[in-house]
């Protein structure tokens, strides 16, 4: 076991103590969070006693899923899903997580793009040959709004290829250029990330880690766990920014 793990096992077990019952915890969480607690996961389970059940997706179907009733102690959506549900009384607080932009996935070993501005990004899409998103997706639900910012819609129509995820799309050569998270992009060999949107066409999506009821003592400690500045050392190191 690597010094670095040591200490974050250590951080948390310090931070949690030991559990009096093991329980297994229901966790919902978007796709923009996968690699970040597919590592925290089993160190949160060695360090606590408890298991992690976890169902992943993108936020706005989670969303929907817990609305219809779908079992989740945990769920890891954006602020305004977790908002939208803690109003309609299916979770009960959230606590910030990670904040993302979105970022552009190219293939192994291709030119990162020019993105200085909005006209470098319009060029960029409408000389791609093909282009992946996660329609349903934080991203994809901001750019299909943007497309049509620009002008460039209709254009690009036949181009845009929906997928479950862009950064595996781009690196299987499914399609030229892809958008998402870079949390989704850093998993497969075979992409790259190509740059950030500009900052002039560019959108944030800030994450939350909510729970289903306040008085679940191992739902609380997975939060507390995953707001341990050890924690956040590896939120980092997956393209996420740490809030």
């Amino acid at each position: 076991m690597c010094i670095r793990r040591l200490s974050l096992v250590a951080a948390a077990a310090l931070a949690l103590g030991v559990p009096a019952h093991a329980a297994e915890i229901k966790v919902v969480s978007t796709n923009a969070f996968k690699t970040a607690l597919e590592d925290l996961g089993p160190k949160f389970e060695q360090s606590s006693g408890h298991k992690l059940a976890i169902t992943w997706g993108t936020a706005a179907g989670l969303k929907a899923e817990i609305e219809k009733g779908a079992a989740a102690d945990v769920a890891v959506l954006t602020d305004a899903g977790a908002d939208d549900l803690i109003k309609q009384g299916k979770l009960a607080a959230r606590t910030p997580i990670a904040r993302s932009g979105i970022a552009v996935a190219i293939q192994k070993g291709a030119p990162k793009p020019a993105l200085a501005n909005a006209d470098d990004f319009k060029k960029m899409v409408l000389a791609a040959k093909s282009i992946a998103w996660v329609e349903t997706g934080a991203s994809g639900i901001y750019l299909k709004g943007l497309f049509e910012r620009l002008g460039i819609a209709d254009e690009i129509k036949g181009k845009l290829k929906p997928v479950k995820a862009a950064g595996e799309a781009v690196a299987h050569h499914e399609a030229e250029i892809g958008f998402t998270q870079v949390s989704e992009i850093l998993p497969f060999a075979g992409a790259d990330v190509g740059g950030m949107l500009p900052p002039d066409v560019q959108s944030f999506t800030s994450f939350s880690v909510a729970l289903h009821a306040k008085d679940s003592t191992p739902a609380e400690a997975l939060v507390k766990f995953l707001k341990t500045e050890a924690a956040a050392d590896v939120i980092k190191a997956k393209g996420l920014e740490p809030r």
